[in-house]
């Protein structure tokens, strides 16, 4: 009986994780493709933020939606996170004073700031959109964060051009095919009704 269980595994095992591969081959290529163009909103994923100053990933997100906007890709910006355990700010207002200090009008930002992963963020972000009429993101995060978020929010009918940050790493190492991973099992969790 336990071999046959472990005949079972193996045999759904074997193409699960060749699917797995694949996928994080694809979130890897949506990595390094910048589609920026004209649309709606520059939205700006959340990351890390330091007693109301942003980490440096969180920064480097947010100047490069700042060069998007000084092109004139799109006339409002939507940054976006949550609190993630500090009681005094959230990604989402530390987004927004950053750009303001940038000269980003702080008319022209709307803050997402309730998003505790990713699927909340961007449903939360979907609800936004749709009060205020618009129809299409310039999403702004790391690489290999665009793939599942472009995926959400065409899935809720929103266009959506992928614009990762830019990055300094030449080829991509083993902690940066991890992510890919990671975000290809967080895609197929998503699929499977699973939020994270």
């Amino acid at each position: 009986m336990r071999r046959l269980l472990v005949l079972i595994a193996l045999v759904a095992g074997i193409p699960l994780a060749a699917w797995l591969a694949s996928l994080a081959k694809a979130i890897e290529r949506q990595s390094l493709v910048d589609e920026a163009d004209r649309a709606d909103v520059i939205l700006v994923l959340g990351a890390a933020q330091y007693n109301g100053r942003p980490s440096p990933v969180l920064k480097a997100r947010l100047d490069h939606a700042h060069d998007l906007y000084r092109r004139g890709l799109a006339p409002r910006v939507l940054t976006t996170g949550g609190a993630g355990g500090d009681p005094q700010f959230t990604e989402g207002e530390v987004g927004r004073d950053y750009l303001v200090a940038l000269g980003v009008p702080s008319e022209a930002i709307t803050v997402e700031s309730e998003g505790d992963s990713t699927v909340h963020t961007m449903l939360a972000v979907v609800e936004i959109m749709r009060r205020m009429n618009l129809e299409s993101a310039v999403v702004v995060s790391d690489g290999y964060h665009i793939f599942r978020t472009k995926r959400i929010l065409e899935h809720e009918g929103i266009t959506v051009f992928g614009s990762p940050r830019p990055s300094d790493r030449k080829r991509p190492g083993w902690r940066q095919q991890w992510l890919h991973v990671r975000q290809a099992v967080g895609y197929l969790l998503w699929r499977a009704g699973i939020n994270i």
